[in-house]
């Protein structure tokens, strides 16, 4: 039997599924998140499973020969914190990470409580560098 990817893009709408979110306090730190994303990435916002928030795709085949897309990077508002998601690339960015602000790094994302706990400026740098990773990767397979 295939492995399906459970965190698949969809058309539900990015603006509903953040309005939906009843802490006010939380619900303007996600549409902050979203304009930073989409106005340093150039990518548009997708939802992704029911409360990721992606930029960008990019495509994968793993050794097994289990192939898919996935984001770049995005970010998603949990009930208790929030959690950044970048590339495979970003454990090569802990300098970077440390200088983020309050976060907690998980295995393969960031955790942050309030978007005053983050330096914002960092964290278009680490958007940039992903950028720039996916930009290398595609050109490595060109």
């Amino acid at each position: 039997m295939a492995y399906e990817l459970k965190t698949k893009e969809h058309d539900a709408s990015v603006l509903d599924f953040i309005n939906s979110i009843e802490e006010e306090k939380k619900r303007n730190d996600a549409l902050a998140l979203l304009k930073i994303f989409e106005e340093a990435s150039s990518f548009p916002a997708k939802m992704w499973g029911p409360a990721i928030i992606g930029f960008g795709t990019y495509d994968y085949t793993y050794a097994s020969g289990h192939s898919g897309s996935f984001m770049q990077m995005g970010f998603s508002p949990r009930k208790n914190n929030f959690s950044l998601y970048f590339s495979n690339h970003i454990d090569q960015e802990a300098e970077l990470i440390q200088s983020l602000g309050k976060v907690k790094n998980g295995k393969s994302c960031i955790n942050f409580n309030k978007l005053e706990d983050l330096n914002q400026d960092i964290l278009h740098i680490l958007i940039e560098k992903a950028l720039i990773y996916f930009k290398n990767q595609a050109n490595e397979q060109a």
